[in-house]
């Protein structure tokens, strides 16, 4: 084996790269995010208002589907109200019904967009509510 110490030496590299985002990742792991729904504009509104379009376990699971959907019925259909399975309608409106209540987009939004690394495009289109400090 005339090669043998080059390939100890590749075998080597190989491990270590197929290793290394573990590596690097490992000591920076962030815990699970949990968006509050008690956000100082929900506080506001009274509390028979203080429901969300659909419950949370429905909108953990969909609300992206959700708002394309809404996206298109509203662009492309010229649909502007949504009933919700409870009943009520709202305006399919990113901005003027989801952030009304979700006002704070770092926490509630990129927390858990980051935490599952997804990009979303919504704000290619909106514009980014404004925060205060």
């Amino acid at each position: 084996m005339y090669n043998g110490g080059k390939i100890v030496i590749g075998l080597l590299i190989f491990v270590g790269l197929v290793i290394s985002p573990f590596l690097l990742k490992g000591d920076k792991a962030t815990a699970k995010p949990d968006p509050k729904v008690d956000t100082p504009e929900i506080l506001k509104m009274p509390v028979g208002e203080r429901t969300c379009v659909e419950d949370k376990e429905y909108m953990k699971a969909e609300h992206m589907k959700m708002l394309n959907e809404w996206r298109d019925w509203v662009v492309r259909d010229g649909l502007n109200i949504y009933t919700s399975k409870a009943g009520k309608e709202y305006t399919m409106s990113l901005q003027n019904t989801c952030m009304k209540c979700h006002s704070n987009k770092s926490k509630f939004c990129d927390e858990c967009h980051n935490y599952v690394g997804v990009k979303p495009y919504c704000w290619d289109c909106h514009i980014a509510p404004k925060e205060e400090g």
